[in-house]
């Protein structure tokens, strides 16, 4: 097994990618926990961190969380109820959110559903500022997929949010996917953490992993995540890291 502490660990198959993100989970939390009395992560939407979400709610796994002390935020949420099955609070949820003894209070879930997607924005970036540093607003732990176009997050390419510098949280609209409307942890707000783990499974990704890592003039957003002061790995599966052993073309 890879041993995904900063860089680019590799390993086989999904299900290995699953069992090392777990290992970085809980030796993350362990750590935090340890260092300032709390563990404070932001979880991530899309297909891949499912099978991390499942694993990290059955045991042995379960057991090794001190839940009790951790605080749980998202990276991104779709403009929806947190209901529908587009929501990344829903999918959280129920893979592991209630499978795990996490106090309601500290779930801090980016309100969707708002007719104001601004305002929401706001009001989770005073969310993030309240259950962080409120200086530094600093996440122990940043879990990130990619898409095909390398967007992470909701931060699209092309998008001017990509320049942000102050706020950590913007509303965007983009036409790259299904809901358009969406609320996005920003570079400013994700290269703040302490520790940045990318979760990348499958040859459809190969070739937007090979740009943002081998390119070094890459625009891509994936590209742009450069923890200030923390540690970023890239944890792929064999599939993924496919292009890796020959130039990135884009």
């Amino acid at each position: 097994m890879a041993k995904a502490l900063g860089g680019v660990a590799i390993v086989e198959t999904p299900a290995a990618l699953a069992a090392e993100a777990t290992e970085v989970f809980v030796r993350s939390a362990a750590e935090a926990i340890g260092d300032r009395g709390r563990f404070a992560v932001a979880l991530a939407g899309g297909a891949t961190p499912r099978g991390l979400y499942t694993t990290l709610a059955g045991e042995p796994a379960r057991s090794r969380v001190d839940w009790r002390r951790t605080w749980v935020l998202f990276g991104d949420e779709r403009c929806v109820p947190p209901t529908d099955p587009e929501s990344n609070y829903r999918m959280a949820w129920e893979t592991l959110l209630e499978k795990v003894p996490v106090p309601a209070g500290q779930i801090c879930r980016i309100a969707g559903e708002a007719t104001d997607a601004a305002r929401a924005a706001a009001d989770y970036e005073a969310t993030l500022r309240a259950v962080l540093e409120p200086d530094a607003a600093r996440c122990d732990l940043i879990l990130l997929g990619m898409g095909l176009d390398g967007h992470v997050a909701s931060l699209f390419p092309g998008s001017p949010v990509l320049e942000e510098r102050d706020r950590l949280v913007a509303a965007v609209e983009t036409r790259a996917a299904v809901v358009s409307r969406r609320i996005t942890l920003t570079l400013p707000a994700i290269n703040a953490a302490r520790h940045v783990l990318f979760l990348i499974a499958g040859a459809e990704k190969a070739r937007a992993v090979a740009a943002a890592l081998r390119d070094p003039a890459s625009t891509l957003p994936a590209a742009r995540v450069r923890p200030r002061d923390g540690v970023l790995t890239w944890l792929l599966d064999r599939a993924a890291a496919g292009a890796l052993g020959r130039p990135a073309t884009t």
